[in-house]
């Protein structure tokens, strides 16, 4: 596959980018090289190789979601450098 400016300017479209014209000739090579190194990819024999959909074979293991109170709001609020009644105070971080 030859790469000409028309198909840099249509990439450039698709990705929503600008080139100058004289960054065009190095994006060329560059895509050349990407291509040509595909193109030695499928010169492979894959016949008899299992698609690979997943790098291993392990399965999440979850739990059972259990609801429990391991903390009491008085105890989560003990420590707290400030606190105003049931709530934690903090500084200020949006203005009206």
């Amino acid at each position: 596959m030859e790469i000409t400016n028309e198909t840099i300017d249509k990439l450039a479209v698709l990705a929503k980018l600008q080139f100058k014209e004289g960054d065009k000739e190095s994006i060329r090579k560059d895509l050349s090289k990407i291509i040509a190194f595909v193109d030695k990819i499928d010169e492979l024999d894959t016949e008899g190789v299992e698609p690979l959909i997943h790098i291993n074979r392990e399965v999440n293991v979850l739990r059972e979601d259990e609801v429990s109170e391991t903390i009491t709001q008085v105890q989560a609020l003990k420590n707290a450098p400030s606190k105003d009644s049931d709530y934690f105070k903090i500084a200020t971080v949006l203005k009206k």
